[in-house]
């Protein structure tokens, strides 16, 4: 199977995050057809949804040799090993991934859509892929990552200095 080059989002807001989701990239990168390319730094930002403690979130690009819903499942999979609990709607959890992009994949089933359908619209996901993926192309948008982070307010995201 051919490699294919995808954009992910990883979040975490309970537990020791950041040591979370540094294991959660290490684990990613030892899953079997998953090379992780490159990730970003790390950002503290605010929550969207109920009363809840401030996130860290960053994104990555993966190279893989697996369909979408395959790596979903195996998204899924390192989520619970995290100890990810699906509970309340954008509530608090101690991982969370995302798939963005699948090369310039537009695919909708009922467990997955691609692009992510709310990526366009989170100064949380846009900031982090902007700093490693600036110019790839949203394939609905056709706007380059670099274009639609101009278009979101970034207040409430700051990067994390380690």
């Amino acid at each position: 199977m051919k490699l294919t080059k995808c954009a992910i989002a990883l979040g975490s807001n309970l537990g020791d995050s950041l040591a979370t989701l540094k294991s959660a990239i290490a684990t990613l990168n030892n899953t079997p057809e998953i090379t992780v390319k490159s990730h970003s730094s790390w950002y503290k930002t605010a929550p969207v949804g109920p009363p809840q403690p401030d996130y860290i979130n960053g994104c990555a690009i993966l190279e893989v040799a697996l369909e979408p819903q395959q790596l979903l499942l195996s998204l899924l999979e390192v989520e619970i090993k995290f100890n990810r609990i699906r509970g309340e709607k954008w509530g608090p959890r101690t991982l969370d991934i995302d798939l963005l992009l699948y090369d310039d994949l537009i695919l909708e089933t009922p467990t997955l859509t691609l692009p992510h359908p709310r990526m366009n619209e989170r100064a949380f996901v846009l900031v982090p892929l902007a700093e490693i993926a600036p110019d790839w192309v949203h394939p609905v948008t056709k706007s380059a990552i670099a274009q639609l982070l101009q278009t979101v307010n970034c207040s409430g995201v700051e990067k994390i200095i380690l």
